[in-house]
């Protein structure tokens, strides 16, 4: 569509936003489709997948947490598998275009909706293109896959029949195929290999905290590293 000038009009933030989010909801859907038919599977009563996605909306803890809140982990070790899995977010913050947002709200749902996703969009884009509107558009429809896709998977989680195995395993192996396509781009080894160590050596120590433990000492191994290269540098 163009103006009376024959310039193309511009889209309404929602449908940009919508061209931009429609690929990651592609993936994002059915992902969260899995995690509401595990939350069934798992006891939980269907209610609690949406409660998870809307409210918590960390797709990687939101898995984690299934087993948690099962097995009653005190909430010391659940506060500290939070803060290790979400701490990337605290970087995302440095260049996130979050003073673009306006008004208060705005920029309190823009802080809580900054998921990798959105982080991705507008970090591949240059950010003087992002409105306030545009980007809060985007984070709402992000949301709404995520949430939307766990209560669709809670609600069919009755016709999935409970001895379908390998469910569990979706995140695990959305995350193993980033790390592969990561090291192939960055062709850097030695990261992954200590990454793998620390994994094998925590699930021999630790094997009940294999989680905790091997992300502690990976990032413990890594600031080690940091340290002795600017010591050496």
């Amino acid at each position: 569509m163009n103006d009376d000038e024959g310039r193309p009009a511009a889209q309404p933030p929602w449908r940009t936003a919508l061209s931009d989010t429609l690929p990651m909801g592609a993936g994002m859907v059915p992902l969260g489709i899995t995690f509401g038919v595990l939350v069934v599977h798992s006891g939980l009563a269907w209610w609690w997948a949406p409660a998870f996605s809307g409210l918590i909306y960390a797709g990687s803890l939101e898995f984690l947490l299934i087993g948690l809140v099962l097995t009653a982990t005190p909430l010391s070790a659940i506060a500290l598998t939070t803060l290790l899995v979400n701490a990337r977010h605290v970087f995302y913050c440095l260049s996130f275009p979050l003073h673009r947002v306006q008004g208060r709200l705005g920029r309190l749902y823009a802080r809580f909706a900054l998921i990798d996703e959105a982080y991705a969009l507008t970090a591949s884009r240059p950010a003087e293109t992002f409105t306030s509107r545009r980007i809060l558009w985007t984070q709402a429809q992000l949301h709404s896959y995520w949430v939307g896709g766990g209560l669709l998977g809670a609600l069919l989680g009755g016709v999935v029949p409970a001895s379908l195995r390998g469910l569990e395993f979706a995140l695990t192996a959305l995350f193993t195929v980033l790390a592969l396509e990561a090291i192939k781009a960055g062709a850097e080894i030695r990261t992954p290999i200590l990454a793998a160590a620390c994994a094998l050596l925590s699930g021999w120590l630790a094997p009940g905290q294999l989680l905790l433990v091997a992300m502690s000492a990976f990032l413990a191994v890594l600031a080690l590293s940091e340290l002795l290269r600017r010591a050496h540098a």
